[in-house]
């Protein structure tokens, strides 16, 4: 069978979920025997996240082969279950450098290189090369942007070549809009819809299907009318109301007969839908039996996508604990050693973020010396383990002056220093610790416990680490370095012992949890943190039925 290509686009406005409904509708597929992968094309220059802001982008999502992604690939593997790769994302910035450096080669013979058919060929050959690298039946593809921008033309004039040159019968459009509810008119608006569909179609690309958001729901009429206007059928609009949990989007996909629709249309082999696992954790996240409140110390917590996958990680891990976690976002910048226990004091569990930079830094390490010093279960992600290291060397060790290179090059005490084969690099981009890595763990550590096992690999992305020149000095105070890397000797994970939990890690976890597979680390996280509250008696925990 032909790799079937489902080209999702979006209208009205940015932000309405269509990495969600690419998510929900490639897990009803696989769930359904499917073998599918998502591909993001985005229409930003930059060549990929590495260099933005978090508050421009939110978090940078790492795949295992190192590349910097859009945050909607964490989505499409905590759903489908699958691993991503530098194919996955695709941006303007990445198809205009590959297309000039082709240029350069002499790959065009002369010709003069423009928009059609050089940058449009270059996307097509992106989407067509991920979907014949594993005979995959179907390609999600979902188009950044919102339909009218400039800057997502030449992606919507790729997607229209691309259905003649694969056949029609092996594509399919959806484009996810909007249908605002006017409190003034008390009812809802179809024109946004109407008028979104009519400027795709004005570049060729007529919709097969609508996906429409909505806070209210879609009766006959409106559908009748959508359909009449927008040249579907009236299956083929589909109500995608708002949801208590993102999770809950593929069985409202499913009840809406999304799927269904798609499997008629590209005349797709499929068996029933088993969702039964699906359900079962759904359930656990809705219908809890405890909660527990785990504080998230960071300087990006006024934009929760900053840290997108540790959040869902602890939903999982909570999951699996048959417990809810609620997040208490604290302002690390914020922080300090007067307002600590009022800020920190009563939680379950105390979670240090990762980050770049010095603002907050000093909150960072105020919250650890707090989950240190009151026994309460502390998980630190890379900048967060090296602000445990360095922390731990101030108080502990007592070298006040410890530090980390990036803070303070002068320190006395560089316990967290550049890396080696970081000295030279002067590009930001793509040039960090990036991807999968193998890291050896001891015997009798959480760490152990948590995986089961001696030899795990992890993704990160960092320039800076423990310096291996002091690092005995932390051993000898009693610090266990629990997890090193076997080729180069790097710490990979620290512990304290006589503590319920105490785990700082220099990879990043979060982006290896999914729905199916919940993250060792956070599960065992999540276990100690309810533990920990149920030993403080805390009136948050429900009797358990």
């Amino acid at each position: 069978m032909a790799t079937k290509y489902i080209i999702v686009t979006g209208g009205v406005t940015s932000s309405l979920g269509k990495g969600i409904i690419c998510a929900s509708l490639g897990r009803l597929l696989v769930a359904r025997g499917l073998r599918v992968t998502i591909q993001k094309l985005d229409p930003y220059i930059n060549v990929d996240p590495g260099t933005m802001n978090p508050y421009e982008h939110g978090e940078v999502y790492v795949t295992d082969d190192g590349a910097e992604t859009d945050l909607d690939l964490g989505h499409y593997e905590r759903f489908l279950d699958i691993k991503t790769s530098q194919e996955n994302n695709v941006t303007t910035g990445r198809i205009y450098y590959d297309v000039i450096m082709k240029e350069r080669r002499g790959a065009f013979l002369g010709k003069t290189v423009q928009v059609i058919p050089h940058i449009t060929d270059e996307i097509k050959s992106h989407v067509i090369k991920l979907g014949s690298s594993q005979d995959y039946d179907v390609v999600l593809v979902e188009v950044g942007g919102t339909v009218g921008d400039i800057e997502s033309l030449p992606y919507i004039e790729a997607m229209r070549q691309l259905k003649y040159e694969v056949g029609r019968k092996n594509t399919l459009s959806i484009h996810l809009t909007l249908v605002p509810y006017l409190a003034a008119a008390g009812e809802l608006k179809t024109k946004p819809t109407q008028h979104s569909v009519k400027t795709l179609s004005e570049s060729g690309l007529s919709p097969d299907i609508l996906v429409c958001r909505s806070e209210h729901s879609l009766d006959g009429t409106i559908r009748r009318k959508i359909a009449q206007f927008c040249n579907v059928d009236i299956e083929d609009v589909i109500a995608s109301l708002d949801a208590e949990s993102i999770y809950e989007v593929p069985l409202l996909m499913q009840k809406e007969g999304l799927d269904l629709r798609v499997i008629d249309k590209l005349g797709l082999p499929a068996k029933n839908a088993d969702l039964k696992r699906w359900i079962e954790f759904v359930d656990k996240i809705k219908f809890p039996k405890k909660e527990i409140d785990i504080a998230l110390v960071g300087k990006y917590v006024e934009h929760h996508d900053a840290y997108k996958s540790i959040v869902e990680a602890l939903i999982h891990g909570g999951a699996v604990n048959d417990c809810k976690v609620n997040v208490r976002w604290v302002q690390s910048e914020d922080l300090t050693k007067q307002n600590v226990e009022k800020e920190l004091g009563g939680l379950s569990g105390i979670l240090v973020a990762p980050g770049f930079g010095d603002r907050g830094i000093e909150g960072k390490f105020v919250a650890v010396n707090y989950a240190r010093e009151n026994k309460i279960p502390f998980f630190g992600i890379c900048l967060g383990m090296q602000c445990a290291v360095i922390e731990f060397a101030r108080n502990v060790i007592g070298e006040e002056d410890a530090n980390s290179t990036e803070f303070n090059e002068n320190s006395s005490f560089p316990i967290i220093n550049l890396m080696l084969d970081q000295l030279d690099v002067e590009d930001k981009g793509g040039t960090m610790r990036l991807g999968k890595y193998e890291c050896e763990i001891k015997d009798g550590t959480f760490a152990k416990e948590a995986y089961q096992s001696n030899l795990i690999e992890e993704r990160h992305r960092h320039r800076f680490e423990v310096n291996n020149e002091l690092r005995e000095q932390l051993v000898e105070n009693g610090m266990v370095l629990s997890g090193l890397n076997p080729e180069r000797d790097l710490v990979e994970i620290i512990e304290i012992k006589d503590h319920p939990w105490f785990v700082g890690v220099q990879f990043h976890p979060e982006l290896r949890s999914t729905v199916y597979d919940p993250h060792p680390l956070f599960t065992s996280f999540v276990k100690a943190s309810v533990e920990h509250g149920k030993a403080q008696h805390k009136e948050v925990f429900k009797a358990e039925s």
